[in-house]
């Protein structure tokens, strides 16, 4: 038991120890820090290796530097290999049991556990801290599934929570960490990079060629193989090169299933449909469903999926053909969501409109361009958000080097500002 604590002793902030904090992402900790000292359970979900670990470590620090005694902060992170003991949600009881031995702590204890889904019946554990009246807890969790909180949790929780989707770093946090400043250059050299806070610190192209590789390796053996006794591994790696190959793209599961036999890959569709759902649940891309623009409704069949960072496209499959303008429709498209809003791709009068994007009560049309170099282009872009009736806000997006002037209300903003209008 000693050997346990002296592992949560290491990697928390007793005793003037200070973990690493990495880059800070305070878009992050002040928002998550606007909803403290309150009985909701703060709940990070992202892709791995996105920073979720170095977010609660930094939320961690900034309540010390508020005035909360270091010895309340109660740090887990269940990747670490110290931590292999802590198998189930008893393991995890008796740990906090030893720490509130050990150090006595008075007052509220803030509990943080990272990629807690490791820890088996963990949701146990949460429901009672959550909720317990005598012995006052804080609770910070993340995980690196977008089902974590699916099914019997969500039931015990429900509106006892609050969750945060963690994103590869905005353009705003590439200029951050690398110094630079916001042109098109830059912009231009974040796309051909990635937003994975690690590849900042790694030499060169092949050593950052690897790294993306064993995240995708680890992502798809552990994450999905592993637990969902995956039948077919060579199939959902192919399914997911195919993905990151035609992101952009509309799509449908009954293409994908076509294209798969085509190569010789006898598959189903509800086998096409499950990998692509456990793909997704990984964070590793995201799916925008169509939505008609008239009927206000969205329309199955068709979608378009996203990388979750281009850095899989720039370092894994270079090979492939993939244009500049789909890769800037992507990093639109990731833009949209780490600013919060729902995003569709619109249908009008059979015209497609790249986004429809709503937060709250406001709703933004936006189509990307890589440049509006000709009048054919820019007809082709413009085109159809002329067509749309209502008065809502609409955007193209380009990397030309000049602001072209607006159209009918319809707004040209280059891609390096869009941060500006979101």
């Amino acid at each position: 038991m000693e050997e346990n604590f002296k592992s949560l002793e290491k990697f928390n902030f007793w005793n003037g120890n200070v973990p690493e904090l990495g880059f800070i992402r305070t878009d992050y900790t002040n928002k998550i820090l606007n909803y403290t000292n309150n009985k909701l359970v703060k709940v990070l979900v992202g892709q791995r290796r996105v920073g979720k670990s170095y977010i609660l470590r930094q939320i961690a620090s900034r309540l010390i530097d508020n005035g909360i005694n270091p010895k309340n902060i109660f740090y887990v992170n269940k990747e670490f290999t110290e931590f292999d003991f802590l198998t189930d949600y008893t393991d995890l009881e008796n740990l906090l049991s030893l720490y509130r031995k050990k150090l006595s702590p008075q007052d509220k204890i803030w509990l943080f556990i990272d990629e807690i889904q490791n820890i088996n019946g963990w949701e146990r554990f949460v429901n009672s801290h959550s909720q317990d009246f005598v012995d006052s807890c804080e609770i910070f969790i993340s995980g690196s599934n977008s089902k974590m909180l699916s099914g019997e949790l969500a039931t015990l929780l429900s509106g006892r929570y609050v969750q945060f989707q963690i994103l590869p770093f905005s353009f705003k946090e590439y200029i951050g960490i690398t110094g630079k400043e916001s042109t098109k250059q830059t912009y231009i050299d974040y796309m051909e990079c990635g937003g994975l806070p690690e590849l900042f610190i790694l030499p060169n192209d092949e050593t950052k060629r690897n790294y993306v590789a064993s995240i995708k390796d680890t992502i798809l053996l552990r994450d999905i193989i592993q637990r969902h006794n995956i039948k077919d591994p060579n199939l959902l790696e192919t399914l997911f090169v195919y993905l990151v190959n035609n992101a952009s793209n509309m799509t449908s599961i009954n293409n994908i299933v076509n294209y798969m036999k085509s190569v010789g890959r006898n598959t189903t569709y509800d086998t096409v449909s499950n990998y692509i759902g456990y793909i997704e649940d990984t964070f590793l891309i995201h799916k925008a469903e169509r939505y008609d623009i008239r009927g206000k409704e969205i329309i199955s069949g068709n979608c378009k999926y996203y990388i979750n960072d281009l850095s899989f496209k720039n370092y894994l499959y270079q090979g492939y053909g993939y244009g500049i303008g789909y890769k800037l429709e992507n990093l639109v498209y990731l833009a949209l969501i780490q600013a919060e809003y729902n995003v569709f791709v619109g249908m009008t009068r059979n015209k497609e409109v790249d986004f429809v994007a709503k937060r709250g009560d406001r709703l933004i049309y936006l189509q990307s361009a890589y440049l509006l170099s000709d009048e054919q282009t820019f007809n082709r872009e413009f085109d159809p958000l002329f067509t749309i009736p209502d008065n809502y806000e609409k955007f193209v997006v380009s990397l030309d080097d000049i602001t072209l002037p607006s159209q009918n209300g319809i707004k040209h903003i280059q891609a390096w500002k869009l941060g500006e209008i979101l």
